[in-house]
């Protein structure tokens, strides 16, 4: 078995066609077309059903996927952590963080740690918590920066929270009565701008207004963290946000939720199995000792604290 025979197959298996993949692969169909066939013999079962020009999974296909996703990601991780130890000055690192995270503070992470090592490649996946755990815990991921608690069917993830931040109540600016707190009970009343499914803020909007007795209204729902803020300003209602997205918004404000309030957490993430590369590690390294900088000099975004110190 190949790592090359995995490569085509996970290629296949995602675009669902042999000709695509061949294209994704910048290989001769026949030539991918000639590896799968090769790698179904050595298995002795076949991976896909050709039936009518229609590719699909196998029940032998659906069990290897995974772990074809997985040879791939480690052995990835093998070249760069012995290219590293080599001495090569290069590498990657291949982050995912949720929309609020990249909205507000990691472009200035991003920044300070590329000034360090500039010959280290950043790769960010912006998507969902929810998301992003699956991608972590397919080995497509080296670190993530995810939202806690976990869930996820797949336990095999190291978590260390390391901020806590406030979630309020965004409402265009114009015409708005600055008050200290809102209830959630208010939202009962008011048409929200919802998120797409696989969002945590998602869950957490929806679980808050359960807890309060009621099924929030939407006036617009399937959006990205950039839509909704823009479907709030524009006046089609309210969302349940981080407060750091706001800042470098002026029409839009953001109003706390009555004592206690709502807040949650963020934690660093990556896989139990496979170690971190030294990329990934010294990225962690410059987060965190950014984060204890910016809070130290009083310049975390508004609403977020600060829970572990480098």
């Amino acid at each position: 078995m190949q790592l090359q025979q995995l490569a085509y197959f996970v290629a296949v298996a995602e675009t669902r066609h042999f000709t695509q993949a061949a294209e994704r692969m910048r290989v001769a169909q026949p030539s991918l077309s000639k590896q799968v066939r090769a790698l179904e013999a050595e298995l002795g079962a076949p991976l896909f059903s050709r039936a009518r020009g229609n590719v699909t999974l196998t029940p032998a296909g659906e069990a290897l996927l995974p772990l074809a996703r997985r040879m791939l990601a480690d052995a990835e991780t093998a070249r760069s952590e012995v290219g590293e130890l080599a001495g090569l000055r290069r590498g990657r690192v291949r982050l995912g963080a949720t929309p609020s995270l990249c909205a507000g503070l990691l472009a200035d992470v991003l920044a300070t740690f590329h000034r360090a090592y500039p010959g280290i490649e950043l790769f960010v996946e912006e998507g969902g918590s929810r998301d992003l755990v699956r991608t972590l815990a397919r080995g497509q991921l080296d670190l993530a920066l995810i939202i806690m608690p976990l869930h996820s069917d797949d336990p095999a993830l190291v978590t260390e929270e390391i901020l806590s931040e406030n979630l309020v109540v965004a409402s265009p600016s114009a015409g708005h009565t600055r008050r200290p707190y809102a209830r959630i009970e208010e939202l009962r009343r008011r048409p929200m701008v919802m998120f797409r499914r696989g969002y945590d803020l998602r869950e957490a909007t929806l679980s808050a207004c359960r807890q309060a007795g009621f099924e929030p209204s939407f006036a617009v729902e399937g959006g990205e963290m950039d839509a909704v803020l823009r479907f709030v300003e524009a006046g089609l209602g309210v969302a349940l946000v981080p407060s750091m997205v706001l800042d470098g918004r002026p029409g839009l404000t953001g109003t706390p939720l009555a004592p206690p309030g709502l807040r949650r957490t963020v934690a660093i993430a990556h896989r139990k199995d496979v170690e971190p590369t030294r990329a990934a590690q010294a990225f962690r390294a410059t987060l965190l000792l950014f984060l204890t900088d910016a809070a130290r000099d009083g310049e975390l975004p508004e609403g977020l604290d600060l829970i572990t110190e480098p």
